[in-house]
Order: structure tokens, then C-alpha cells, then sequence
């Protein structure tokens, strides 16, 4: 497996057409958008309240993917592209550790991918001198790899 298959796989590997994994992970991006809304004031730039606010970008996101049928067959050559049309090929879900497994590397994609972000809410906002950059990353990087460690243990061996 090159370096490119394994990103690949890791952050987009499973956008297949599926509304009601959608409508979960819409869910899961609201309530953690919600988090950082209700945080107190204080407290709603920290690095807890800023992972929940850009993990939920990313689960949005993925939530978005997933609703969109044309979105199944993203990255597939021809050949596979006309495979998946066929019942027999299709995949089957995995199993519910393996795809909270997934939603909790998703939501740490959010805080590992876009921790630069911080730096345009430092441009917009003046006082806010010293945003938490790197504890927001490394909890970012912490909960993708924790969902990748989860997922290479539950999955199924490829037959």
C-alpha cells in the first residue's frame, strides 16, 4: 500500500452513499458545534471548545459526503467504478466499533488537519494574542490516531 492509498483510505475511504450515516454524523457535527457555542465566554477559546468546533467542520463535511450519490465512487478507476453498479460487489458496512472507530478519527481530523485556522481567528480578533495551536493539534493528532488504532483492531481481515 503506497503512502497515498493509506491517506487515502484513512480520510476518505468510506464516502460511499449512505443518509443514514449522514444524518448521524450531521448529528454529531451539531451537537458538537453546540459544545463550543454553549461553552462559557471565557472558556470558548481553549483547546477543548476549539477541537470540538473544528471537529465538527470535518464531521460536517463528512456528513455532507456521505448524502451526495455521486460521492460513492470518488477515487475509483473505471474499471471499479463500473464494478459498483453490479449488487454482488458492493460493500458491506462494517461493524459498529469500526464505525465509531471512524467517526472518532473524523472528529480528530477536524483539530489535526485544520489547527491553522486558529492563526486567521488571531487576525480577526487582536486580543486573542496567543492562540492554543499546538495542544489543539496534538489532541487532534491524540483522536485520529486512537480511531485508526480502533479500526485496524476491529476491522475484518480483506478476504
Amino acid at each position: 500500500m503506497t503512502l497515498r492509498e493509506f491517506f487515502w483510505e484513512n480520510f476518505a475511504g468510506d464516502l460511499e452513499y449512505h443518509p443514514r450515516r449522514a444524518v448521524l454524523y450531521l448529528s454529531l457535527a451539531t451537537a458538537a458545534l453546540c459544545f463550543w457555542i454553549f461553552s462559557p465566554s471565557e472558556r470558548k477559546f481553549t483547546a477543548i471548545p476549539l477541537v470540538f468546533a473544528l471537529g465538527s467542520l470535518t464531521l460536517l463535511l463528512k456528513g455532507i459526503f456521505l448524502l451526495r450519490k455521486s460521492s460513492e465512487g470518488l477515487g475509483l478507476s473505471e474499471q471499479d467504478l463500473a464494478n459498483l453498479s453490479d449488487p454482488g460487489n458492493r460493500k458491506s458496512l462494517p461493524s459498529i466499533a469500526t464505525q465509531a472507530a471512524q467517526i472518532v478519527q473524523d472528529f480528530g481530523t477536524g483539530a489535526f488537519l485544520l489547527w491553522p485556522l486558529l492563526s486567521v481567528g488571531k487576525d480577526i480578533d487582536n486580543s486573542w494574542n496567543n492562540p492554543p495551536r499546538f495542544p489543539v493539534f496534538l489532541t487532534g493528532a491524540v483522536l485520529f490516531l486512537l480511531g485508526w488504532l480502533i479500526r485496524r483492531l476491529t476491522s475484518s481481515p480483506p478476504a
